[in-house]
């Protein structure tokens, strides 16, 4: 009886979808948030490139000063994606929260030109991680939601590569600009916020508004725990047009899902031993020798790497399994931790670490939301990936507090040593937990 109420809508859209032809890999809006994200990360990197050194060398902050203000640059954000993608959903404007986000962190550009102090430092960094708490989760479902299934890592591998692509550009620009300008400093974070402002406007004029769904059924665990979701076009899609779309309840009864709460699990636990990018480039710079000149371009590396390998990396974990490439990329972030530590005077240090950093990122960066994609119900996709990503970023925010007191109080060899046996015993773990079952991967 089931399948003879179904056919015919069924039948309806498979004819629809052969006048059309094929639905493409990836979807204009995956592409157009694609450029909004490589704007803000030329701006967001430049900041990101000198802050370390601006802080530690020039303002004098010690390692768990330093660690304090990176652990708010990566916790308060996490604080936020509950609730950036709680509204997305409830009110069914991921444009509009994303765009509050972009605007936010546009806005707080700017104010780095007068902050001196930890203080303030710490004050303006929160502010400008609200803003990406905020469009973080929105972001990543209109991606998500706009992709047919099994092309996830490939939507989400075109998208980083070209986030990543800014964060290239990025470094590059802030070692030309500290190169060029008298008060260099100063000349970083004022382009930086008239870059931050483009962005914001490309958002506003080329990402279409509204929610779109792919209509796609979902996975045996979302059925199993009552959050089952009828495509747009049913009865049960038109009744919710009358109702909030999402209430607290929904949101929490998403713990429910077996294979989401493992996610959100192991990423936060892989969270707890992932060094920030900002102190792993700063032990690069003592361990291999990098002269303060060109320390910016050290994130320039791990993103020339990233950029190469998101798609391809991305395509690959829906073919042969998400866990198997998110943990393959732990297992390059740890090799990294090991040459850091062993083979501090290697000639080939730092180009062999970016390499593995960069080759980190794209294997967990845009897999852990593509593995989402069957788990959780269309109308609650941007709370999902909340859930996740908030576990992730408290867990990192955690480590970078932990790994400035350890290395301010012994050193930064034994502090990571502990980092890099701490991953993996995690990862260890990890690979049980997230075991195949069901049909997973």
């Amino acid at each position: 009886m089931y399948l003879t109420d179904r056919s015919a809508p069924v039948q309806a859209g498979t004819d629809r979808r052969r006048r059309r032809g094929p639905a493409p890999k990836v979807a204009p809006v995956v592409l157009a948030l694609g450029a909004v994200s490589l704007i803000t990360d030329v701006s967001s990197e430049m900041v990101t490139a000198v802050l370390p050194l601006y802080l530690v060398t020039t303002l004098g902050f010690s390692p768990l000063g330093f660690g304090t203000l990176d652990g708010v640059y990566n916790g308060v954000s996490a604080l936020v994606q509950l609730t950036g993608g709680h509204l997305a959903d409830r009110v069914r404007g991921h444009k509009l929260l994303a765009g509050l986000g972009y605007g936010l962190s546009a806005l707080c550009k700017p104010l780095l030109l007068f902050a001196g102090s930890l203080g303030t430092f710490g004050t303006v960094l929160a502010l400008d991680r609200t803003g990406k708490g905020l469009r973080t989760a929105p972001r990543d479902a209109m991606i998500s939601l706009s992709t047919p299934a099994g092309n996830e890592g490939r939507a989400f591998g075109v998208h980083r590569a070209m986030d990543t692509t800014g964060a290239m550009l990025g470094p590059l620009a802030a070692f030309l600009i500290l190169r060029a300008a008298a008060d260099g400093y100063d000349a970083v974070f004022g382009v930086s916020a008239c870059v931050a402002a483009l962005g914001v406007v490309v958002l506003v004029l080329f990402v279409p508004g509204g929610q779109q769904g792919t209509g796609r059924r979902q996975g045996p665990h979302v059925e199993e725990a009552g959050l089952t979701y009828e495509p747009e076009g049913t009865g049960a899609a038109d009744a919710r047009d009358g109702k909030p779309p999402v209430n607290v309840r929904e949101v929490l009864a998403l713990l429910r899902l077996p294979r989401l709460r493992a996610l959100a699990g192991c990423a936060a636990l892989l969270g707890l031993t992932t060094v920030s990018d900002a102190f792993v480039y700063l032990l690069l710079q003592r361990r291999a020798g990098v002269g303060e000149e060109w320390f910016t371009l050290l994130p320039l590396g791990t993103a020339v790497v990233f950029l190469l390998l998101a798609v391809p990396v991305g395509a690959l974990a829906d073919r042969v399994g998400r866990r198997t490439v998110f943990l393959t990329g732990h297992v390059g972030l740890l090799s990294a931790y090991a040459l850091l530590l062993w083979a501090p005077h290697a000639p080939l240090l730092a180009p062999v670490v970016l390499a593995l950093h960069g080759t980190f990122y794209a294997a967990t960066d845009g897999v852990l939301p593509a593995a989402l994609a069957g788990l959780v119900p269309e109308h609650l996709r941007a709370s999902g990936l909340a859930i996740v990503g908030t576990s992730q970023a408290l867990a990192r925010f955690c480590c970078s507090l932990a790994f400035g007191a350890a290395w301010t109080a012994w050193g930064d060899g034994p502090a990571l040593a502990g980092s890099a046996v701490g991953l993996l015993c995690c990862a260890a773990v990890a690979g049980v937990v997230l075991r195949p079952t069901g049909g997973t991967r």
